[in-house]
């Protein structure tokens, strides 16, 4: 294989990298914000608010992330209430319209987890703030979210590793991104699993760098799995 071959490629896969990434670090947060509106309506008393965000949840689970772009960029498109400047400057876009999807898809996932992270916060934690005069606020903020937000790390890091893989999609919309641009390099040179090959070392790279991330942000908010350092460590005895 010529080396200039995969060099070029190489090159031409990481000229789009700025996309790929963009499309991941807008979904990600935006999906965060809200996954957590979403869990707020899931636990609250109201059955209406309950039962929007049940069914917001089954469907965006229920349904592959691919049906789901269509839907919304080519559906949404055929309603004249969806031309309202406020939707249509977003349905217009691709790039735009990817990010919309993906965060929506990653909300319905992320809200399961945060769920779950909330429902494993000890109730003697919270029961233990309550007697020292802590405020609904305080209480939320200084037990509930830490201790929440660190069980449902493990099963998020796992969801955010997803979507980076699924920014890949984004080029069924038209958007340039590192998956589209290696296979029609690939069709173009009857060398797609190659190009793929190389899109596919990047997107490693990249998620290994996120999981680093990730792992970081975990053992800060989990003190426990830090290593001790020597000097903080129980001597051994020494038998005589």
């Amino acid at each position: 294989m010529d080396s200039n071959f995969l060099i070029t490629t190489f090159q031409q896969i990481l000229a789009v990298l700025p996309t790929t990434l963009g499309l991941f670090a807008l979904s990600v947060p935006i999906g965060a914000v809200f996954a957590v509106f979403i869990l707020w309506m899931r636990m609250s008393a109201n059955p209406i608010l309950s039962g929007i965000a049940k069914t917001y949840i089954f469907f965006f689970r229920g349904t592959p992330l691919l049906i789901q772009m269509f839907l919304i960029f080519f559906g949404l498109a055929q309603f004249q209430f969806f031309h309202l400047p406020v939707f249509w400057v977003i349905l217009a876009n691709r790039f735009w319209t990817a990010v919309i999807c993906l965060a929506f898809c990653t909300a319905a996932y992320s809200a399961e987890i945060f769920r779950g992270g909330l429902l494993a916060v000890p109730s003697k934690e919270i029961e233990a703030g309550r007697a020292i005069g802590m405020s609904g606020f305080k209480l939320l903020r200084r037990i509930i979210a830490p201790s929440a937000l660190r069980q449902a790390l493990p099963a998020y890091s796992t969801e955010v590793v997803l979507m980076l893989k699924s920014t890949s999609l984004a080029g069924l919309l038209g958007v340039v991104e590192m998956t589209g641009i290696a296979q029609k390099i690939g069709r173009q040179t009857l060398h797609e699993v190659l190009t793929l090959c190389l899109a596919g070392i990047v997107y490693l790279v990249i998620g290994f760098l996120v999981i680093l991330l990730l792992g970081w942000f975990e053992r800060l908010l989990s003190p426990h799995l830090r290593v001790m350092p020597p000097s903080a460590q129980t001597p051994r005895t020494i038998v005589g």
